[in-house]
């Protein structure tokens, strides 16, 4: 086993904005949907009344250094969306998650694989969609990516 701290929590089931990017570096195209929408709304990203998740999609594929990021940030249910805006509202349905937290963006690979391991080696069940993999960025304010802190959640099978 891994010297990770993994905690099983429930989320319950968000109302977000999506903002999608693609390329070499696509976080930066989806973050900044994201943080445009916010600014067009009057939403403070460091205000803590919102939260921040991602996750590839789709994947990296080996030999190609373009891939998919899917940005989301949680919005008031009522909050009117833009149809034909460049981010999307979407109802993400609730689930039961592994999750564990880290600091500092230059880590994140090697968390990510660290968890996994942790995971294949636990005898939980995958739930839900394994794509559903998230990235949480806790402090969306913070400059420097030393110090953005995270949480990833793997999706586990109820029970």
């Amino acid at each position: 086993m891994t010297d990770l701290t993994v905690e099983m929590r429930d989320l319950d089931e968000m109302v977000v904005v999506s903002g999608s990017g693609f390329g070499v570096e696509p976080e930066p195209l989806a973050w900044n949907l994201i943080f445009e929408f916010a600014a067009l709304h009057g939403l403070d990203v460091a205000s803590g009344e919102h939260r921040f998740f991602g996750f590839n999609n789709p994947n990296p594929s080996p030999g190609v250094p373009e891939y998919g990021y899917e940005q989301w940030m949680t919005i008031p249910p009522d909050l009117e969306v833009d149809p034909d805006g460049p981010v999307v509202r979407k109802v993400v349905p609730s689930g039961r998650f592994a999750v564990t937290r880290f600091k500092g963006l230059p880590r994140i690979t090697d968390t990510w694989r660290e968890f996994v391991r942790w995971f294949e080696e636990s005898g939980l069940e995958p739930g839900g969609d394994w794509q559903e993999c998230y990235e949480e960025m806790l402090n969306p304010g913070e400059q420097s990516q030393e110090e953005w802190e995270f949480k990833l959640y793997l999706p586990v099978a109820a029970g």
